[in-house]
């Protein structure tokens, strides 16, 4: 059983938060934002705006769950040890570029990388809960019914899919273009839930640490969620209605790691 806790304060999120006062939830992250530590970049993400235009429509996500990945230190990290090969090259790029990788065959997988160049740290963006464009994102998730919380991006693979997220962005700066990360709405500290990242047993001491992060009680979070429910009586405040009707849990994500 993974054992989640609620996070009451986090160093170095408020400054960073600051960005929420720039006009408009659509507006751009600046590059600095990312050039941070993973760990600190990957809690400031939640409740930003993934921001996807595709032909010729904007899809848009706000992002509920991460996971910091902490480069040569880190036996999860594709930079682990340094590891440099022609697959995770934009890994070492500096903050604020996307880096986009397949896996087992059958999933994209959408990274932020973070710090300096050549840190190797990177942010997965493993859930977010959509704001605008559902119906593009339907139909390239293909399900064929309407859709529950997590169906369309609860999960680092469909998240890709709803997008059409592909090798293709692997590189790309995230505060321009046709993928980008904005403002959203930050979500305070106390609101968010912690706990180890998934998939990464392989990892040994690595896999317990605590860089898994959600919005307590978001039921776009990947599976498996949090254990415990948040505080009695609370609701994510950004989640609509209409999202929080038939909240059931979706179908486990066919990868869950990186």
């Amino acid at each position: 059983m993974i054992l989640w806790r609620a996070v009451s304060g986090v160093s170095g999120v408020s400054k960073a938060s600051r960005v929420a006062r720039e006009p408009g939830p659509l507006a751009p992250l600046p590059i600095k934002f990312y050039r941070r530590p993973a760990e600190v970049v990957a809690r400031d993400l939640l409740g930003r705006y993934l921001v996807r235009r595709i032909d010729g429509r904007r899809l848009v996500l706000r992002l509920v769950e991460v996971e910091a990945y902490l480069g040569a230190p880190d036996r999860a990290s594709h930079a682990w040890g340094g590891r440099r090969t022609p697959r995770n090259e934009s890994l070492y790029l500096p903050g604020g570029h996307a880096y986009v990788y397949f896996i087992y065959g059958m999933h994209w997988c959408l990274n932020v990388v973070t710090g300096p160049a050549g840190a190797g740290g990177a942010v997965l963006l493993r859930a977010g809960e959509p704001v605008a464009g559902e119906a593009e994102m339907l139909a390239r998730r293909a399900l064929g019914r309407p859709p529950r919380p997590g169906d369309l991006a609860g999960g680092p693979g469909k998240l890709c899919q709803a997008l059409g997220v592909d090798r293709a962005c692997d590189g790309a700066r995230l505060d321009r273009g046709p993928l980008r990360l904005a403002a959203g709405e930050p979500v305070a500290p106390a609101l968010q839930a912690v706990g180890p990242r998934i998939g990464v047993d392989y990892a040994g001491e690595a896999a317990a640490w605590p860089l898994r992060f959600a919005v307590a009680g978001n039921p776009h979070v990947s599976r498996p969620r949090p254990p415990a429910p948040p505080p009695e009586g609370y609701q994510d405040p950004v989640l609509s209605p209409k999202s929080r009707e038939g909240a059931s849990p979706s179908p486990p994500e066919g990868w869950e790691g990186d």
